[in-house]
């Protein structure tokens, strides 16, 4: 058996514990360790490593470019916020610069940056380092959908022909932090937020297995934002207190609706759809978390809220508020959907199977940061449609230097 894949984290907040949990059901790996601009937040994620086992050595690094540098970390994940990928890249570089032994990986969660000019800085620097890369989006490794999408063309698309149109929506009441409303931080709200799992999972519905990303080119993009819940006062102000001020959606804010619609030409002309939405507006039992694909005599539906648990608890029955139940919980009493193991449901233990594998040379990597950059491609175009009010192609030059908000 070759030795372990050590992975440093950069970042320790919700998504890097996520992942952490995920690594139960991934061999042939550890965690090496965690660095974070909080050292309070690197050494809990580094002693969740330690408590379920997945890091019995994991300690909390000082910098970004210590942990790149440390010959006892092999493979990266960067899962910290949006703004500061472009600096963290810079940190592996010089980390890695030190290093007798290269990495052997470098991930990134989506989306990868703030913008598509962010996004292609992130790829340069990457390739300046020279290990592979992954570009960490979780959807498209979910057992309900590979094994739905794996169904469907093999049945239906086999027989009747290939798919053409593809929804996927994902909707909960809000991010749990106060970076993900701040512009600044973020580069945008929902559309940037959620919508690059949406758009992503939905073209790749669309492709057939084993056929390239480029086998659909988009050709249009047509979208529109709005702002339905968290401007109203009453809203905006319990921002501001639920993050201390640090909030202002009442003056800046971003958006909390958005939806796309993508047109796509196969090699052979056909034309296809991708129809998207994402909304922090949304208020109901746990996320609404659903995925359509539709084709000449066939369809598949998957909605990922619906694990087949659910539970109720009546007026009588309180307790703290939490998201014990599932990832976005709204409420703790009346009858609420329960995830019996969110990682591998949601495809995090499948991606982190992946990647792992990948960089120890036992596979090619599916998804890398080129992957990411047309992702950032059509949400860019998505935001240009939205605020234009027009029909974009995303081919267009100059979304690179596209900034949503300004």
């Amino acid at each position: 058996m070759s030795d372990p894949l050590r992975i440093g984290f950069i970042g320790g907040g919700f998504i890097t514990r996520f992942h952490i949990q995920s690594l139960l059901q991934v061999r042939d790996c550890v965690v090496a360790g965690v660095a974070d601009m909080s050292e309070e937040s690197a050494e809990s994620a580094a002693a969740l490593a330690k408590s379920i086992g997945v890091g019995p050595n994991a300690r909390a690094f000082e910098s970004n470019e210590a942990l790149a540098a440390d010959p006892e970390v092999d493979a990266i994940w960067v899962c910290a916020p949006n703004h500061a990928r472009v600096e963290i890249m810079q940190a592996i570089r010089q980390g890695a610069q030190k290093r007798e032994q290269p990495l052997k990986g470098i991930c990134a969660e989506k989306p990868l940056a703030r913008t598509l000019a962010e996004a292609l800085e992130v790829e340069a620097l990457s390739k300046e380092i020279g290990a592979p890369t992954g570009y960490l989006e979780d959807i498209i490794f979910a057992p309900s959908l590979v094994r739905g999408r794996e169904v469907l063309w093999r049945r239906g698309a086999s027989n009747a022909g290939r798919p053409y149109l593809a929804r996927a929506a994902e909707e909960h009441g809000g991010p749990h932090s106060a970076w993900f409303w701040q512009k600044e931080i973020a580069g945008g709200g929902v559309l940037l937020d959620m919508m690059c799992h949406s758009i992503e999972a939905a073209r790749w519905l669309l492709t057939e297995p084993g056929a390239p990303r480029n086998s659909l080119t988009p050709v249009e993009v047509s979208a529109t934002c709005a702002n339905l819940k968290w401007t109203q006062p009453k809203y905006a102000n319990d921002l501001s207190e639920r993050y201390g001020g640090e909030v202002d959606w009442a003056t800046d804010p971003t958006e909390d609706f958005a939806r796309a619609t993508v047109k796509w030409k196969t090699e052979e002309g056909q034309t296809l759809l991708t129809e998207t939405s994402s909304s922090w507006s949304y208020v109901g039992a746990g996320l609404r978390h659903t995925f359509q694909l539709l084709g000449p005599e066939y369809s598949l539906d998957v909605d990922m809220a619906d694990a087949g648990v659910k539970v109720f608890f009546s007026r009588e029955v309180s307790g703290d508020a939490g998201e014990d139940l599932v990832e976005k919980q709204n409420a703790e009493q009346g009858q609420m959907p329960l995830v019996p193991d969110e990682p591998a449901h949601y495809g995090y233990s499948g991606e982190n199977r992946h990647f792992v594998d990948a960089f120890l040379g036992r596979t090619k990597p599916r998804l890398t940061f080129q992957d990411g950059v047309e992702v950032m491609r059509l949400l860019m175009a998505a935001y240009q449609s939205s605020a234009e009010g027009r029909t974009v192609d995303p081919s267009t030059p100059s979304l690179e230097s596209y900034t949503p908000f300004t």
